[in-house]
């Protein structure tokens, strides 16, 4: 069993995964599994078996780079602003954002060794990002002037409840920013198309090699 501690976490990120540039964003340096990295080739139930959670931080997903992509290459939209990464995964968006110079960057998601992996990963780019564990669903929006969230809508109830609480937060005054790559919950209704991408990703995570992805902005 792994050493549920941070400290457990982070020498787990590191003995199963290799620093690499995700394809679509060569400037930014991440803690990620491949082939050659033991975790890639664990199955379900031998992560179980030793206390791990479905390893969603250790890959970085088509729509977290895509949007990572856009604020690197529109950086006034967080430019000393505050920000919210939602579902921040391996960190990819937070970073980001703090590359493009947010004044703060509070990264957010229920599995701790997102903590971890976002810990390691804004150290190797050289910047500083928050975190938090808690379920931000459980309550109001953060005040923020930006909430980013890449890779949501893979299942329907929470598609639903994440878009309901994104609604609410872009009610509150925050530009919501959504990468998706046409997952099968994502709405249509409401939605700008501000940038598309061809992004390269692998069959062990999708059913295409390169996906085309969209970055939307939240517009009711």
């Amino acid at each position: 069993m792994i050493e549920q501690t941070p400290e457990g976490r982070r020498a787990f990120i590191l003995a199963n995964t290799r620093q690499q540039a995700p394809p679509h964003t060569p400037e930014l340096t991440l803690h990620l599994a491949d082939e050659i990295t033991p975790i890639w080739k664990m199955t379900e139930e031998a992560l179980e078996e030793i206390g791990l959670p479905p390893p969603f931080w250790a890959f970085a997903w088509a729509g977290g780079q895509a949007l990572a992509r856009y604020i690197l290459d529109n950086p006034d939209i967080v430019a000393g602003k505050q920000v919210v990464d939602f579902a921040s995964g391996s960190g990819i968006v937070a970073i980001a954002a703090a590359k493009a110079g947010a004044a703060h960057v509070l990264a957010a998601d229920i599995d701790a060794y997102c903590g971890a992996a976002l810990a390691l990963n804004a150290q190797a780019n050289g910047v500083a990002c928050d975190f938090t564990s808690a379920d931000l669903l459980d309550t109001p929006p953060p005040p923020a002037d930006v909430i980013l969230a890449g890779d949501i809508c893979y299942e329907k109830p929470l598609a639903a409840r994440v878009m309901a609480w994104l609604t609410e937060a872009k009610a509150a005054g925050a530009t919501v920013l959504i990468g998706d790559p046409g997952r099968s919950y994502f709405p249509r209704e409401g939605l700008v198309k501000l940038a598309e991408y061809q992004v390269a990703t692998t069959r062990e995570l999708e059913d295409q090699e390169v996906k085309k992805t969209a970055v939307w902005s939240l517009a009711v």
